[in-house]
């Protein structure tokens, strides 16, 4: 649904932060694209707060039926911009798929997923589960309880199907990663065939994010890993549930971007940080005051031209906790973060991560030197934008220098073995030792002929 921040007659108030009236910008009337998730919070808080409009720009945001025709519609002009998969910026940019480039200044949180199961899939998964004293699972759940699972299905001459919502998404390569981390292989790639079910024990498949409850109550799916708030409403629906978190799987992990086209970005630069400025305030809103305003955003998503879940669903992982079984809740306050931990800093580490995966299942066919996977992460990830928006918006009394990592080369610091599922460390400046360290996976030279893994 579209929606105008105010009336272009608004366009002559003087009512904006002086940042936005000493920039000249090139385009003030913009159109962005986000799909139904939580995630999208930055882009209805930048809106409803007013934050696009204290910039100078009239923003209309607009649902998109799947992020295929979201990345389309940004790199065709019909978008100026959109809530994006981590991926898709750099599978575009480095040709996998559509090719274009694709650049980000702004990573919109980090957490925010699940992977969910059918109640069937539960009940057979249970007794391999340890419990807690109390009876309640043991979190977090290994994906070595589903072995036993997939071998039922194969005896009965079924295939065991998972969904995810798109081949370089965040879900696909955390569904992937706790598959493996338990011993399932869910497939590879390979130029010939990018169905990803390569020799797999489970097939992987996509569906949008909002059809993933109704996938999985019809059967055709036994599992999936989405964002929120689908798989609160499985268990709403009493349909499914919740066996992990992605932050139970890789604590403060990186998701969603907000992404541009290299083009539009060097042609306005000073609509991208007015942007960039009005993305980062309304992160900090998100996260200020121990999450003080999580409710008020809970009301906000739950409107119609925005998720469209009801508030009880999406409060039941925004407000700082998560529920598993049905009455099985958990505190997770960090289940979604939007600012705190430097969250919206664009590292280039985060980028090498999601081409370490690609690479792994096959997406990137061919081995490839460390030095390569710092050039696409710095030919897409554009923290240089990100810190001269925040520079400016310290400048101008609106956030606090201490906010911000100015002096970081951008990389994070290693994530510790303590911090991930199986127990593996990741180093972004090391992508081929991390790559080679993973036990389910393509190693070194190693690429995908046929049906089979060479090398």
């Amino acid at each position: 649904m579209k929606r105008f921040l105010l009336s272009l007659t608004a366009a002559t108030s003087l009512s904006g932060p002086i940042m936005a009236q000493a920039l000249d910008l090139e385009q003030d009337i913009l159109t962005f694209g986000f799909i139904k998730l939580t995630d999208m919070a930055p882009l209805a808080v930048a809106y409803e707060q007013g934050y696009f409009f204290d910039e100078g720009l009239f923003v209309t945001l607009e649902a998109q039926a799947n992020w295929k025709v979201l990345l389309d519609g940004v790199i065709d002009g019909q978008l100026q911009g959109a809530h994006m998969l981590a991926g898709q910026p750099l599978a575009a940019t480095i040709g996998y798929g559509t090719e274009a480039h694709i650049v980000t200044p702004f990573s919109m949180d980090l957490n925010g997923n699940g992977i969910t199961v059918s109640n069937e899939v539960w009940e057979m998964m249970r007794p391999h589960v340890p419990s807690r004293a109390d009876g309640l699972p043991e979190h977090p759940i290994s994906a070595e309880a589903l072995i036993p699972v997939i071998e039922e299905f194969n005896a009965r001459g079924e295939p065991f199907n998972m969904g995810m919502v798109f081949p370089v998404s965040t879900h696909n390569y955390e569904l992937r990663y706790w598959l493996a981390a338990g011993g399932v292989n869910p497939g590879y790639y390979s130029p010939e065939n990018i169905t990803g079910q390569i020799g797999a024990d489970a097939f992987l498949s996509v569906t949008p994010p909002p059809q993933m409850p109704a996938t999985l109550e019809a059967g055709t799916i036994s599992g999936y890993a989405v964002g929120e708030p689908w798989n609160q409403q499985a268990v709403r629906m009493g349909i499914g549930v919740p066996v992990i978190t992605d932050y139970q799987l890789w604590r403060n992990n990186p998701e969603k971007v907000f992404g541009l086209t290299a083009e539009f970005v060097e042609e306005n630069p000073n609509t991208t940080l007015a942007i960039t400025r009005a993305l980062i305030r309304a992160a900090m809103w998100l996260d200020e005051n121990d999450n003080a305003n999580r409710e008020a955003a809970v009301e906000m998503l739950s409107r119609p031209e925005y998720v469209g879940a009801d508030a009880e669903v999406i409060a039941a992982s925004m407000t700082g906790t998560f529920e598993f079984e049905q009455g099985d809740v958990r505190e997770i306050p960090d289940f979604n973060v939007f600012f705190r931990y430097y969250a919206t800093y664009p590292y280039y580490s985060d980028a090498v991560w999601y081409l370490t995966q690609m690479r792994r299942w096959g997406q990137i066919a061919e081995a490839q030197p460390d030095s390569w996977y710092d050039e696409i992460a710095r030919s897409v990830y554009r923290p240089d934008i990100y810190l001269d928006a925040a520079r400016s918006l310290v400048e101008d009394g609106l956030a606090d220098e201490a906010d911000f990592p100015w002096d970081t080369d951008g990389y994070r610091a290693p994530t510790p073995a303590a911090d991930i599922i199986d127990g593996i460390p990741f180093d972004g400046r090391q992508p081929n030792a991390y790559i080679d360290s993973l036990p389910i996976g393509l190693h070194g030279d190693q690429r995908v002929v046929g049906e089979e893994v060479q090398g």
